[in-house]
């Protein structure tokens, strides 16, 4: 029996001792630290006081303005110079010119809402109101995405009916013309002119219809007066832009040189200087108003019954421009000085 108690202790001796060497996995999650930088609070002075800041409101993106609605363009470039060209005409009181030009674009883009508002223009300003009336339908009928802004003026069109050129009478008209010629120009002759373009108090003008006209004239050696045939003796330039009519009134400047002569142009066609013109005023291609000067050339231009009322205004001449006026640079109004 002891033999047998031994041997049972020797058995479970080894059988504790091959437990002891058997190898074990023992998994553990062990965190790993990260040092993250901080920046270190910046030190206020003893001094300063305390200020307690108010929590920062998160930033909203502003949304972008909108797109201003415009004119589309022409598509086709001969269209779209026929248009402009038409444009000019009806300006100018050419009406017959303008339609010809109008109905050429016209056959190129049958679809054009310029096309077909610059014809309910033309239509308008003559009188046929009923034709002016169907060109600006379609053109309402097109709406904002084929129209653009003429959308909204076809739609007043068609809203506020049609207003006759000759209803601005008595709220438009020419102010005193002041005429100064210039003496230190060195490029040759040079007259500038002002011409103040008066509104009545309360009227409502449509500004792209104001047309100013200046026809100049000249005094050959001769002694011949000879109308202006060259354009690119004169530029102009409204002093104020855009329009605000303070005062009720803008000013238009215009700027005539004569270039110098050589002595054998001088010697064949003989010398030029300035002699005097004649300035108008129209209103969606009607004439309301007129001045002439010298007088007699009032005479070589077809006037308006509604220019020939009243007493004729005398022109202004100026020895001396305004201080501050530089007549190198007539187009430009004078910077103030700080």
């Amino acid at each position: 029996m002891v033999f047998s108690q031994l041997l049972v202790s020797g058995l479970a001796l080894a059988t504790r001792f091959d437990e002891s060497h058997e190898v074990r996995t023992v998994i553990k999650e062990v965190p790993k630290l990260i040092a993250v930088r901080v920046p270190a609070a910046q030190a206020e002075s003893p001094s300063s006081p305390i200020v307690s800041h108010p929590p920062v409101e998160p930033q909203v993106a502003a949304l972008p303005p909108p797109t201003p609605v415009t004119v589309p363009q022409v598509g086709d470039p001969r269209s779209e110079r026929m248009v402009r060209e038409a444009r000019q005409a009806r300006v100018a009181g050419d009406m017959g010119l303008a339609i010809v030009k109008l109905e050429e674009a016209l056959s190129q883009s049958p679809g054009d809402p310029s096309v077909h508002y610059e014809l309910g223009l033309v239509h308008e300003q003559m009188g046929v109101f009923d034709t002016a009336a169907a060109h600006f339908e379609k053109v309402f009928q097109m709406g904002l995405s084929g129209a653009g802004s003429l959308y909204s003026l076809a739609a007043g069109k068609l809203r506020d009916g049609f207003e006759q050129p000759d209803a601005m009478l008595g709220k438009l008209s020419l102010s005193r013309v002041r005429i100064f010629k210039d003496p230190k120009n060195e490029a040759g002759q040079r007259v500038i002119l002002t011409i103040p373009v008066q509104k009545a108090p309360g009227a409502e003008i449509d500004v792209a219809e104001i047309a100013v006209s200046v026809t100049f004239f000249n005094r050959t050696s001769k002694g011949e007066i000879v109308q202006l045939e060259d354009k690119s003796w004169v530029t102009e330039q409204w002093v104020t832009m855009p329009f605000d009519w303070t005062g009720d009134e803008e000013s238009l400047r215009m700027t005539y040189a004569i270039p110098p002569q050589d002595g054998q142009t001088e010697h064949l066609f003989g010398g030029r200087t300035y002699y005097g013109q004649v300035v108008s005023l129209l209103y969606k291609g009607e004439v309301l108003d007129v001045q002439a000067w010298p007088r007699d050339l009032a005479a070589k231009i077809p006037r308006s019954p509604a220019a020939n009322s009243g007493d004729p205004l005398q022109p202004e001449f100026q020895d001396s421009m305004p201080p501050g006026f530089d007549p190198n640079l007539p187009l430009l109004p004078p910077l103030p000085i700080k």
